[in-house]
């Protein structure tokens, strides 16, 4: 499939009422309103591609660049090449989740994941938290430095309650990680967890929620899965 052929696709997929959703959310045009579950029946078809990735990022559809991060291949794309993506991911679909994503499967992601969080631009900074998050829930912890990643809730514990609104939640995400995925720093997290309490983000009036880190890994920890990693980050 070409760039032109995709974009017909998702010009025919588009929906009125998720387009005035995701603006709600921080989308911009252009974009057609697309669904991600309506984005997987083209990744199906165009499988892992890393020219095409590319090629959808750079039309600057907020659709097209999502379904970049869904098909780029984490092995071929560069570290180069996602600096590129999460300086031109604008709202929080597209740095959080399309190329946090990819980053994270890739093997530099920790490394410049560990980058992004010290940005002064909230998107990329976000960013960060939410690529180390994936990482975490999915690497086995003995081959995850252990010490960066209680330093790093110290560090959320430190500066959740003063950090803009995406970093803020992404922070309160990672906490969340941590006391799910790694075992041996969950106490640490419910501990910080305790510290910061519900975190209150603006979300522009949408119906959205942070969640309670304290009572999700609480919950997570009464049914025994504490620990128990999921198979890959991109589905």
């Amino acid at each position: 499939m070409t760039v032109n052929e995709i974009l017909s696709q998702l010009s025919e997929l588009g929906n009125d009422d998720t387009k005035k959703i995701l603006i709600k959310h921080g989308a911009k045009e252009p974009f057609f309103g697309v669904k991600v579950a309506d984005l997987k029946t083209i990744q199906k078809k165009t499988k892992k591609n890393h020219e095409l990735s590319l090629e959808l990022y750079e039309t600057g559809n907020s659709d097209a660049m999502y379904l970049a991060g869904m098909i780029a291949d984490e092995k071929k794309i560069t570290k180069e090449q996602l600096q590129d993506w999460i300086e031109k991911a604008y709202w929080y679909y597209l740095s959080e989740f399309a190329v946090s994503n990819v980053c994270a499967e890739t093997e530099f992601g920790f490394d410049l994941a560990l980058e992004w969080i010290n940005s002064n631009k909230e998107n990329i900074a976000a960013a960060g938290w939410s690529t180390i998050s994936s990482i975490i829930s999915v690497k086995p912890s003995n081959e995850i430095d252990l010490q960066i990643i209680a330093d790093l809730l110290d560090r959320a514990k430190n500066n959740i309650k003063t950090a803009e609104g995406r970093i803020k939640y992404t922070m309160n995400g990672f906490t969340i990680a941590v006391g799910t995925f790694i075992e041996s720093l969950s106490d640490k997290a419910i501990e910080t967890s305790k510290t910061f309490g519900k975190v209150e983000v603006d979300f522009n009036g949408t119906s959205c929620k942070v969640p309670n880190a304290n009572e999700y890994i609480n919950k997570v920890k009464s049914k025994g899965n504490i620990g128990k990693k999921r198979k890959k980050v991109r589905s």
